[in-house]
C-alpha cells in the first residue's frame, strides 16, 4: 500500500507479541459402523421410526398445548418500551465529527527518512499530545489538521519513560479536545481510535474497552494500560481514544501480535490520568 503523499511512513505503534500457549481443538467423534462389524437389523430401524413418530406426536400436542395458553393483550394495555441504550451509532458519528477537528496527523522528518504519527490538541494554545517514540530522532516536525492545513511544530519536552511527548503549534488555531478519566473507564463501553494509521489522516475506528489496568511494557517500563479491540495500526501513535460523550481516555501507543503477523484486535492506550499531568508538567517545565 502506497502511502499518502507528506504523511511520512508510519511510525509505531509499539509491537507487544505475547507468548501464547499451543492449542488444538479436539477431534469431533467419529460415526462408523458397530465394531462386530454387523449392520443394524430391520427390528433396529423399525424401533427407530416408532420413536421419531412418538416424539413428533408429543412436539405437536406441546406446540397446541403453549399457543392455547397465549394472552392477548387487551387493547387499552401499554406495554413498556425496552430501555434504549445511552449511545447509538449515530451519536457515536457526533462524537467523531466533534473531535475530528481537535486531531493531527504529525510528520517527522529524520535525517534519513520521514515518518508520520497521530497527536491531539489539549489547550487553545496550540500544545499537542503524542508520543514520545513518534519523535525519535526528529530534525524536524510538521503537523498536518485534518483540514489540510499544515504548520510547523516546536518539541516542548519528552518523557520516554511514560511514551508521552507534547509538541506546540502557534501559527494555526485548533480546538482542544475534553480530558475525561480513564478511572471512570468501564468495561464494554464504546470507544473510538482517532488517528493516521498507515498515513491515512482523520481515520476513525470504533471499539470498544476491553479491559483496564492491563500491564504492559509502553515506553522503557511497564505499566498499565487500557485494553481496546478499535483497530490500532502503525502512524495512529499518539492519537487520542475518546468515550462516547467526546472525551480522550487515552493515548493511543501499543498493539499486540502473534510472531509478528500484524493487528489482532488488540490495542494498548496509556491512560489519560497518566498521561494528562506528564504533560502539564512537559509544559510547565518547556
Amino acid at each position: 500500500m502506497s502511502t499518502p503523499q507528506g504523511l511520512g511512513k508510519p511510525s509505531g505503534p509499539h509491537f507487544l507479541s505475547p507468548h501464547l500457549p499451543h492449542y488444538e481443538a479436539p477431534r469431533p467423534p467419529v460415526i462408523g459402523p458397530p465394531r462386530d462389524g454387523k449392520q443394524p437389523g430391520r427390528w433396529f430401524n423399525r424401533a427407530m421410526i416408532a420413536v421419531i413418530v412418538v416424539l413428533v406426536a408429543v412436539g405437536i400436542l406441546g406446540i397446541v398445548n403453549s399457543l392455547g395458553s397465549v394472552q392477548v393483550p387487551s387493547a387499552t394495555r401499554q406495554d413498556t418500551p425496552a430501555p434504549r441504550t445511552t449511545r447509538t451509532p449515530a451519536a457515536m458519528a457526533d462524537v467523531a465529527a466533534a473531535v475530528l477537528p481537535g486531531v493531527v496527523s504529525v510528520e517527522v522528518r529524520r535525517a534519513s527518512d520521514v515518518v508520520g504519527g497521530s497527536g491531539f490538541v489539549v489547550d487553545a494554545r496550540g500544545y499537542i499530545i503524542t508520543n514520545s517514540h513518534v519523535l525519535e530522532g526528529a530534525v524536524e516536525v510538521t503537523v498536518v489538521t485534518n483540514s489540510g492545513q499544515r504548520a510547523e511544530a516546536v518539541v516542548v519536552g519528552q518523557d520516554e519513560a511514560t511514551d508521552i511527548a507534547v509538541l506546540r503549534v502557534a501559527a494555526i488555531r485548533l480546538p482542544a479536545l475534553r480530558l475525561g478519566s480513564s478511572e471512570a473507564a468501564k468495561v464494554g463501553e464504546p470507544v473510538l481510535a482517532v488517528g493516521a494509521p498507515l498515513g491515512l489522516s482523520g481515520t476513525v475506528t470504533a471499539g470498544i474497552v476491553s479491559a483496564l489496568n492491563r500491564e504492559v511494557r509502553l515506553g522503557n517500563v511497564r505499566q498499565s494500560a487500557i485494553q481496546t479491540d478499535a483497530s490500532i495500526n502503525p502512524g495512529n501513535s499518539g492519537g487520542p481514544l475518546v468515550n462516547a460523550r467526546a472525551e480522550v481516555i487515552g493515548v493511543n501507543t501499543a498493539i499486540a501480535t502473534v510472531d509478528g503477523a500484524g493487528n489482532t484486535g488488540i490495542g494498548f492506550a496509556i491512560p489519560i490520568d497518566r498521561a494528562g499531568p506528564v504533560a502539564e508538567r512537559l509544559i510547565l517545565n518547556g
